[in-house]
This record gives structure tokens, C-alpha cells and sequence, in this order.
């Protein structure tokens, strides 16, 4: 079993904008995994950059709201809301609040640097 306490991860800066901190990723999970689990934070008033994945995604929020753009949809999100992203969307996410916006993003398969494009 692999335990991760958010407390002991150390938040990364992430390509898009964000600051990250990475949970659960096959390379530091012992179970083989085949996804990740990553928690986002963003700063009000700040937009991660229009980018797209190969991969799945779920973003569910912990706290604030936001804009989630997938292609030419916006749909509005907040606390405890969840959104799916298919594969190869152009996104990005939009902190409309006046607080952090805080989100889980879980990619499957788990998430790889050669997977990502950034279009901006």
C-alpha cells in the first residue's frame, strides 16, 4: 500500500500556470497503477495556458470556482463539482473567484511530459 500525506509534497510549479503537487503517478506507487492524481492550485484572476493531452481527465474542485474551457464549451465550476475531458481537448481552466481555486486532475493513463502540448 502506498500512503501520500499532502503535507510532506512539495508543490511544483506546473507548465500551465499552476502550482502542483502530485499524489499518485505509477512512478511513486507501488500497486502499478495506471493512472495519476495530482492537485492543482491557482491563484484568483490567473488562467492556466491553452493546452491539450493525449490522455482522459477528471477534474473535481476543492475549493473556489472557476472556468473550465474544453474546445469552445465553458462550463462554470466550483466547489465539489466534476468535469470530464476527453482526450486530445483543447482547455484550460480560469480562476473567477476571489480565493484560491483548488482541484483534483486525474489522467488516465497517468500523465507524461511528451503527452502534453502547450498551444499558447
Amino acid at each position: 500500500m502506498s500512503t501520500r500525506k499532502s503535507s510532506e509534497i512539495n508543490s511544483i510549479d506546473g507548465n500551465e500556470g499552476t502550482k502542483i503537487k502530485q499524489y499518485f503517478h505509477p512512478h511513486n506507487t507501488l500497486d502499478g497503477i495506471n493512472y495519476s492524481l495530482a492537485q492543482f492550485t491557482l491563484e484568483p484572476g490567473k488562467k492556466s495556458k491553452l493546452h491539450k493531452i493525449k490522455s482522459s481527465e477528471i477534474y473535481y474542485i476543492l475549493e473556489g470556482s472557476g472556468n473550465l474551457m474544453i474546445g469552445n464549451e465553458s462550463h462554470f465550476l466550483q466547489k465539489d463539482d466534476s468535469v470530464y475531458v476527453p482526450p486530445n481537448s483543447k482547455q484550460f481552466i480560469e480562476n473567477s473567484g476571489k480565493e484560491n481555486l483548488k482541484f483534483l486532475c486525474i489522467v488516465e493513463p497517468a500523465w507524461k511530459a511528451d503527452d502534453e502540448i502547450l498551444l499558447e
